[in-house]
């Protein structure tokens, strides 16, 4: 008979430190494995028990678990207690996502983790995958030059300031920053705290060095007072690129290996352009070479549409369009959500209604993040798995060509 599924255990010896409390282990405070993630705690720390049975474990015996597994069973289990609820299949739908989620983060532990580390993959390529990166939200990355309404359609959207806000016609945002949501106050994390923060993504940004995390920071938004959205989406807001004399100074940091970092983790890249900034600089045509493999992932939006009349809204397009197909090199044409993303009214009243459904219409796609976003995990951990396999394929052939 087939026992309990332990394939994901995290073995023994590579623990030191209580996985939740970080109590160091001694031979008073002794090792205990969640049954569900197979993390390593403390006995305090795996006070809780729940029944198991999707692991192989009897039904009737509940097995001790760490304190985020039993919260995140029982509150799927209490969602979807109750058949006649309304919310009863969006609560089904959740809990299958989660157990997805859960299931992928045993899976890589258990069958890619042990071969990436092995063959030293995360040094070639993509660095080890934590749990964060498995749990966080569908993140939506905004490029374009200053002053075309990045931080402006980001306010739009979340309804509302965040910490650390500033828009002008000069160039204000001089950093990246990532807008998230939590339960409870507006505050901002530095960059350098952030990089080293494990129940966030960011740890692997800390390889681009110290002048870029001065550079990085993450504002944080109360939703308990509005800006649903930031519950269920994370927003990357970038330093407007540069034109001009300007490119020609450069950064004190790699602009373009960091688009690139966060174009292959963010579900979403919205490429904005200002009706009458339509130029792509050397230092932009980079950063969008930075997106190649992500295409699926790029719409285009050309912002503060209604300062130019129908005749001119016309050719602006089309320029756009031409200047597009230089450096965005596929054959299908990019989506292109025309309007003012912003909070002020309408100038040219002539385009409301046009501007209305092409804001429903992307409002709609940035929803259906999180509900795609599992399949895109699949997809990713998938594409990782072939990368991982065709690397310790290579390595172990050099090796056998060694002649020592």
């Amino acid at each position: 008979m087939k026992g309990p599924d332990q394939s994901h255990w995290v073995k023994d010896e590579f623990v030191l430190n209580c996985s939740s409390c970080k109590a160091k282990f001694s031979m008073s405070v002794w090792r205990h494995h969640c049954r569900s993630c197979g993390e390593v705690f403390c006995d305090d720390c795996t006070k809780r028990s729940i029944s198991l049975p999707e692991l192989g474990y009897p039904k009737n015996q509940k097995q001790r678990v760490c304190e985020a597994c039993y919260t995140a069973k029982t509150e799927s289990l209490s969602k979807v207690a109750d058949p006649d609820s309304k919310s009863s299949t969006a609560a089904f739908g959740n809990a299958v996502e989660k157990e997805t989620i859960e299931g992928l983060k045993r899976l890589y532990r258990s069958g890619i983790k042990p071969l990436e580390v092995q063959f030293k993959f995360g040094e070639f390529y993509s660095p080890i995958m934590t749990d964060a990166d498995f749990d966080a939200k569908p993140m939506v990355l905004l490029i374009g030059q200053y002053s075309v309404g990045k931080t402006s359609f980001i306010r739009y959207l979340v309804g509302r300031d965040f910490p650390g806000m500033r828009i002008g016609p000069e160039p204000t945002t001089d950093r990246f920053v990532i807008v998230a949501g939590n339960k409870t106050n507006d505050s901002t994390i530095p960059g350098n705290a952030l990089a080293v923060q494990a129940d966030k993504p960011f740890r692997t940004l800390q390889k681009y060095g110290a002048q870029f995390l001065d550079k990085l920071e993450c504002a944080e938004v109360d939703t308990r007072k509005g800006a649903d959205i930031l519950d269920y989406i994370t927003f990357v807001d970038t330093p407007g690129v540069l034109s001009g004399e300007k490119q020609r100074i450069g950064r004190s940091y790699d602009f373009t290996g960091v688009v690139e970092w966060f174009a292959g983790r963010c579900d979403r890249i919205l490429l904005l352009f200002d009706a009458h900034k339509l130029d792509i600089s050397d230092e932009f045509q980079a950063a969008i070479g930075a997106l190649r493999g992500n295409d699926d992932k790029i719409r285009i939006v050309l912002n503060k549409a209604d300062r130019v009349d129908s005749q001119q809204l016309m050719r602006v397009h089309g320029a756009l369009m031409w200047s597009l197909g230089k450096v965005i090199r596929t054959p299908e044409v990019a989506r292109v959500y025309v309007g003012s993303f912003w909070d002020h009214p309408i100038q040219n009243k002539q385009f409301e209604e046009l501007f209305l459904k092409e804001s429903h219409d992307l409002l709609k796609d940035l929803k259906s993040l999180p509900h795609s976003a599992v399949v895109r995990r699949i997809n990713a951990v998938v594409k990782r798995a072939r990368a991982a396999r065709i690397h310790a394929l290579t390595i172990d052939h050099l090796r056998q060509k060694l002649p020592y």
